[in-house]
């Protein structure tokens, strides 16, 4: 693969265990499994939990960088986030991002931060064209 963004591949593996998946990553692994109300354990995040929670670490991330850089005094951020799909016209996907500041923040300073936000390499991965390659 061209141009990596991982120095590893992520590997996944799952057994007999009805959806419970084990992913492996360069130090570490995490388990994931479908909810109860879907036929799996819910021994771990569900594959769309992981991808908004990739969103959420790689916004706060890009966020806090920022403001260091910056030098604000903005001690805490949070984001919360959610999905919706449409099929009207094809598939179309939104995710609902909200951001929270805490108190005291000038509203012109949330401003830009909200688009720096959509700066954020995750949100610029999900926001243009993706092509996945399958092979066997």
């Amino acid at each position: 693969m061209e141009n990596a963004l991982l120095e590893n591949d992520i590997k996944g593996t799952i057994g007999i265990q009805k959806y419970q998946c084990t992913i492996e990553w360069r130090n570490g692994q995490m388990i994931m499994d479908e909810p109860v109300s879907s036929g799996g354990q819910d021994s771990g995040p569900d594959p769309y939990t992981t991808l908004l929670a990739s969103l959420a670490g790689c916004t706060l991330a890009t966020l806090r960088m920022y403001i260091d850089r910056k030098g604000w005094n903005i001690p805490e951020i949070s984001v919360t986030l959610n999905l919706s799909q449409n099929q009207d016209n094809g598939l179309t996907t939104t995710i609902k991002r909200d951001i929270f500041f805490g108190e005291g923040i000038e509203h012109q300073v949330q401003e830009r931060l909200l688009v720096i936000a959509t700066k954020c390499p995750v949100s610029k991965i999900l926001e243009n064209k993706i092509i996945i390659q399958t092979t066997a």
